[in-house]
Parts: structure tokens; sequence; C-alpha cells
């Protein structure tokens, strides 16, 4: 008989709970509050079926863009042949989790804020706050106090060992 194609075909192991995190659902997960412009990542929860997205959306990130009792609505990109399609959907909270995607860019505009400030304090031109691809390595080791020899293979010759029995 072949396989079926429903809705939630394949989800077996996509879907599982992972090691030790079965059970009841922590109250932290009702408890997030979530501002429109945040990024989530939607991450399914097996154990509740209701909001529950499609497979194609676990683990992708979105944006909040609306935000209700339950549920939060995601905006994603979805690639369809050669494009990417703008895909809105609702999602309940047990399905989505706030995303770390934008902590590192946060953290680097923080960063130039204060270098900025410092510079101007000190009546410096502001600083290069752009990020420089990493060049090659000059560091590397040196071998010291070796000399060169060259190895050539022994030929063998079974006649001249003899044949031992």
């Amino acid at each position: 008989m072949p396989g079926g194609q429903g809705y939630r075909a394949r989800t077996r192991d996509l879907f599982k709970r992972g090691f030790r995190q079965k059970g009841y659902i922590p109250m932290a997960t009702y408890l997030t509050t979530y501002k429109l412009g945040d990024y989530v990542d939607i991450k399914v929860n097996g154990a509740v079926h209701k909001g529950m997205p499609h497979k194609f959306y676990h683990g992708k990130t979105g944006r909040v863009w609306n935000v209700t009792k339950r549920a939060v609505g995601v905006e994603l990109l979805k690639q369809v042949n050669g494009r990417y399609i703008k895909k809105r959907i609702h999602v309940r909270v047990e399905h989505v989790k706030p995303s770390r995607c934008h902590e590192a860019f946060l953290r680097r505009c923080k960063e130039n804020d204060e270098r900025r400030h410092k510079a101007h304090l000190a009546g410096e031109p502001a600083p290069v706050t752009k990020r420089q691809p990493k060049g090659p390595r000059t560091e590397g080791f040196m071998l010291e106090n070796v000399s060169m020899e060259t190895i050539t293979a022994v030929p063998y010759d079974i006649l001249k060992e003899g044949v031992q029995m």
C-alpha cells in the first residue's frame, strides 16, 4: 500500500518532544511576551495539536506581525521555485520561541554607538565601524634545525633473498 499523503505525513520524528522534555508544558511558554517586530523561531510542540503550523514551517524564523490572545501571527519567506513569497501564518504560542538571530546585530550596534560616543567626547574622528573580512593568517609555524633528507625505495628482489621454506 502506498504511504499516506496527509497534512502531518512524515512527521513522526520531526514533531516528537526531546529527551526529558516530555510531559507538561512549562508556564514560561505562556507567559512570554511577544511584541510586533520580534523575531521568533517556529518549533512545533507535538503535544499541542491546536494552532500547529504545517511541517514546512518547523525550524523557520520569522517576525511577529500580529498578536492575539493565544497565538501570534508570524511573517516569513517561503521559497517557491526561483522566488521568495511572504507568508503570514498564525501559530499558537506553544509552537514559537523567541529567536536569538538578532542578538549579535543589536550587540554590535550598541558597541558601535559607544565607540562613536567616546570618539566624539575625545574630539577624534568617528571610528570605522564596518566589519572587515578576516585576512590571511600571518602567523604559522617554522621548522628550525631541520635538514632535507631524500628518501628512496629499496628495490626488492625475491631471487636474491631466496625463498625460505
